[in-house]
């Protein structure tokens, strides 16, 4: 089976996650194409793969005879999609030899532009691949699936040396807990790949340190008549707070290595109010001092308007797994190299987000993430490129070479 072909098959199996749901997956809809995957890693040949209860699929391939002793490496994807836009049904646009203009997609008036999307000059000649927009493609992340499926059979079928490979494809990434029910010991790797980038040749083991944090405003509600050096007004408050934090720090602002406050919901009335954030820096020092001043700002409120007025909560989500990667970071530079030997140069552009390859990372499996060839995750105009999908496949196989060696 082609890698395009073998691509399309899973897109068209809906899979989105649901952020509202509390079951393990997020989705039954997801065990559907789990199912299908192990039945394919049968086909080309492995022989344990299985789904669990929880729809991780697991799979291994022995170490070649003579090759035991090597380092015991692993490829993760996820098979859900974003529950953010349509994931079905779904009609492909197939773009031969594109030639760089903007591609409306089918009769919904969106249109991927290259104002937008500037990387689009680089696709030109390519096999270009978008949905008629009325759906997500689902490149994110199952480019990355049919990536792993399609080298794993290729080194199979070429008897290529290796150690042993294990693979893992989890359910409900994009809800942010497929790695809470990630069985270590039954993946069995000292390392591994998620392949969940985008341009083909990332190589990247840089992610934010990341919380979250709600202000809780408790105000004093009296007849305005008589509010006077009595009223606490929450909302107003509120907004204080907010104006006491810098407004260049915020994601429209910030780019590469930048962190950022970023106020994702609010609401209030005199006597309530609440601002919710979630905090981002790459540098733990700077993450640490950005939470600080969170709590400086609930001292001086507290101290202008009385104790009690604001109570601040922070919650922590994830941190840099370049910590946890650097003291191995031979697995960054085998993976530059396999970039290389594919014909291309390694990106490493931090992630100004999370990824799996985080908490896996601070579980004890240094994970750093691979890119797939697809672009503009979340949202209609999804695309990829078959010659990205198949440079991002042999980029794998590279990587199976040369930790054999």
């Amino acid at each position: 089976m082609t890698l395009l072909n073998r691509f399309l098959d899973y897109v068209n199996i809906p899979t989105s996650s649901d952020h509202a749901s509390d079951t393990v997956p997020t989705a039954q809809k997801e065990f559907v194409l789990a199912r299908r995957l192990v039945s394919d890693l049968h086909e080309i040949g492995i022989a344990d793969a299985y789904v669990d209860e929880k729809c991780y699929v697991y799979g291994h391939i022995p170490a070649a005879p003579g090759y035991e002793e090597k380092t015991k490496i692993g490829f993760i994807a996820h098979i859900d999609t974003s529950p953010d836009f349509a994931d079905g049904p779904m009609n492909v646009q197939i773009i031969e030899n594109y030639d760089g203009h903007d591609v409306k997609l089918g009769d919904t008036g969106r249109v991927i532009t290259n104002a937008a999307f500037p990387h689009l000059k680089n696709l030109i000649g390519r096999t270009l691949i978008t949905t008629d927009g009325t759906t997500l493609l689902g490149a994110d992340d199952k480019a990355g699936v049919a990536e792993i499926m399609h080298a794993l059979a290729k080194i199979i079928a070429d008897g290529i040396p290796h150690g042993q490979i294990s693979v893992c494809f989890t359910p409900d990434e994009e809800c942010g807990t497929s790695a809470d029910n990630f069985n270590l010991t039954a993946f069995d790797a000292q390392f591994a790949y998620t392949v969940d980038g985008s341009a083909e040749g990332e190589v990247v083991y840089e992610n934010f340190n990341a919380c979250a944090a709600s202000f809780e405003v408790n105000g004093y509600n009296i007849h305005p008549g008589s509010a006077k050096d009595r009223m606490i007004n929450a909302s107003l408050v509120a907004m204080e707070i907010n104006a006491m934090l810098p407004s260049g720090e915020t994601p429209r602002g910030t780019e590469g290595y930048e962190g950022f406050y970023h106020l994702t919901d609010m609401q209030g009335s005199v006597e309530s109010a609440q601002l919710d954030y979630i905090i981002r820096d790459h540098d733990a020092a700077m993450f640490d001092a950005r939470k600080r001043t969170l709590a400086h700002i609930e001292k001086l409120i507290n101290e202008k308007y009385g104790e009690g007025t604001v109570k601040l909560t922070v919650t922590d989500s994830y941190r840099n797994m370049a910590e946890m990667i650097r003291p191995v970071f031979h697995i960054v530079e085998i993976a530059d190299e396999a970039v290389r030997m594919a014909g291309l140069e390694p990106v490493h552009d931090p992630i100004r987000g999370g990824t799996d390859g985080s908490r896996l990372s601070f579980m004890g499996l240094p994970t750093p993430n691979l890119g797939t060839g697809g672009y503009a995750f979340h949202g209609p105009y999804e695309h990829a490129t078959v010659e990205g999908m198949e440079k991002a496949a042999e980029i794998i196989r590279n990587i199976v070479v040369l930790f054999a060696k």
